[in-house]
C-alpha cells in the first residue's frame, strides 16, 4: 500500500469537508443576518437561534482549516525499528478475535475510513487511546487497552 497516496486520500477528504463545512457558515450567517429574523419581541428567539448556529459553523470551519495544515505538513516515512511507530505509519493490527485491520496514524482530526488495495484502512489520530499506544512500539508488540466493556488487547502484525 502507497501511505503517499493514504495521505493524498485525507487531504481530498479534508478539503471537500472544508468546502462543505465553509458553505454550511456562509448559509448559517446568511440566515442570522436576514432581515426576516429580527425579533419582533423578547420572545422571538430565531435570529438568535441562527447566530449561534452561525457561531458553531464558523468554529468547525476553523478546526477544519487547522487540520488540513497539520496533515498537509506531515510526511509518511519507511518505519525505523530504532525509532518504532511514528506519525505516517500504516499498522496492521490483529486482535484476541484474529480480525486483522489497518490503520493510517496521523495527527488529530482526520477520522475516517479509506480503501486501498482491497483494504479498509482506518485512519487514527496519534491523541485517540489506541493512536497514543501505538506510538514507539513494533511488529510482534501487544497493546492493551481499557474500554468500557472491559480490555481489548491487539498485536502489531506489520508497519510500513
Amino acid at each position: 500500500m502507497d501511505k503517499n497516496l493514504l495521505l493524498q486520500d485525507v487531504l481530498s477528504h479534508l478539503q471537500s469537508d472544508l468546502e462543505q463545512a465553509t458553505l454550511a457558515a456562509v448559509t448559517a450567517h446568511e440566515a442570522a443576518t436576514h432581515e426576516e429574523n429580527v425579533a419582533e419581541n423578547k420572545y422571538d428567539t430565531l435570529g438568535l437561534e441562527a447566530a449561534y448556529l452561525a457561531s458553531g459553523q464558523a468554529r468547525r470551519v476553523e478546526e477544519l482549516r487547522q487540520t488540513l495544515i497539520t496533515w498537509r505538513q506531515l510526511r509518511p516515512r519507511p518505519f525505523d525499528e530504532t525509532q518504532g511507530i511514528k506519525l505516517g505509519a500504516l499498522i496492521e493490527l490483529v486482535d484476541a478475535q484474529e480480525q486483522r485491520r489497518w490503520l493510517f496514524l496521523g495527527p488529530q482530526g482526520a477520522s475516517m475510513k479509506l480503501q486501498q488495495a482491497g483494504h479498509s484502512i482506518q485512519v487514527l489520530g496519534s491523541t485517540a487511546p489506541l493512536g497514543r499506544a501505538l506510538l514507539g512500539k513494533g511488529p510482534g508488540d501487544e497493546i492493551s487497552l481499557s474500554m468500557a466493556g472491559g480490555a481489548q488487547s491487539f498485536e502489531v502484525l506489520s508497519v510500513e
